[in-house]
């Protein structure tokens, strides 16, 4: 389980195919602190297990295997070497919950379809498939590549976020442009409420 606060921006150092995974390599420098194998990491939102962590200088060079279903579901088929992607650590029981419960299970691709200045914050429009916009809410809460945003304004194929500049200067979202795909994640409670409800009406 995440909150959607992203750490830090690490960097992608490579991307191997492999017949059972892909392995993904990932420099950081705050996430790398007190990890060990086995643990679990927010990539771009997409929650993957920790296979092995190496030292490089100050930093922590993180090994992840992505299956083919959360290759095939996220932006990271697109990374390349030297890409920021966005990190967070599992939440730990006790700690402050600054955005909102984020599982770290993608619910699929959008595209960036407009990401401009407007004043000083930014505005960030997002095309979503209909399965996923039927979940987004205004002013509800939505993960676009990890990080916890709220929905400003909700259409029929697509929504609007409000970006502050702290948060596109310390997120991958700075490296972001039209027509790029970011990953999606929709609030647990929506979720959970369609599926109770679909289930008492079919009873």
């Amino acid at each position: 389980m995440f909150t959607g606060i992203v750490e830090e921006k690490g960097r992608v150092v490579a991307v191997e195919p492999g017949e059972a995974a892909i392995k993904l390599l990932v420099l950081a420098r705050v996430c790398g602190r007190k990890l060990k194998a086995g643990d679990s990491v927010a990539v771009n939102g997409c929650c993957l297990t920790v296979e092995r962590i190496s030292r490089r200088g100050k930093n922590k060079l993180l090994q992840f295997a992505l299956l083919q279903e959360s290759w095939r579901r996220t932006n990271l088929q697109f990374v390349t070497p030297g890409a920021g992607v966005n990190l967070e650590r599992a939440l730990r029981v006790g700690d402050r919950l600054g955005g909102h419960f984020v599982a770290g299970h993608i619910d699929g691709l959008g595209r960036i379809t407009r990401w401009e200045q407007a004043g000083k914050d930014y505005l960030l429009e997002v095309a979503a498939p209909a399965d996923i916009m039927r979940f987004v809410v205004f002013k509800g809460a939505i993960a676009v590549d990890g990080i916890s945003l709220t929905v400003a304004a909700v259409r029929r194929k697509s929504f609007d976020i409000w970006i502050i500049p702290h948060t596109r200067a310390v997120t991958a979202l700075g490296e972001r442009t039209v027509g790029g795909a970011v990953n999606l994640e929709t609030d647990l409670l929506g979720k959970f409420v369609e599926r109770f409800t679909a289930a008492r009406s079919q009873a």
